[in-house]
């Protein structure tokens, strides 16, 4: 199963993965699973670093490096038909990051791993 992280769910999954529910700590750790970090995730850590409003113990490279070696966590590139797929959404989230997921999750047809609620609005499955 493909499984795409949230950008929450990948920082857990890094520094404390307690923070993830006992179903999405046991769905990251199944090795038939495939854990996807999008690109979009990067881009927002990125962001929010540069801002001042997340610290990481290395630099962002560093983490998600070591993220992929330790969990074999893939990078999922934003493709024009994730874009495209946004014109589908309604407005019931405004985060553009979390927006480009769903969308990133939909055209895919994979499960988000988040515990964000309001992912539910927009019929993809949801790991919790």
């Amino acid at each position: 199963m493909n499984l795409l992280l949230d950008t929450q769910a990948f920082l857990w999954l890094e520094g404390d993965k307690s923070k993830l529910s006992k179903a999405a700590g046991e769905a990251c750790s199944n090795p038939q699973n495939t854990l996807w970090l999008s690109v979009a995730s990067a881009w927002e850590m990125q962001i929010k670093i540069g801002l001042g409003k997340l610290r990481l113990q290395r630099t962002l490279a560093e983490t998600i490096a070591t993220q992929r070696t330790t969990n074999g966590i893939q990078i999922l590139a934003v493709e024009l038909d994730h874009v495209l797929e946004l014109q589908n959404l309604p407005f019931h989230h405004k985060d553009p990051f979390d927006r480009l997921l769903i969308a990133q999750a939909r055209s895919r047809l994979w499960q988000i791993v988040t515990i964000d609620p309001k992912f539910d609005a927009y019929g993809v499955e949801i790991v919790w």
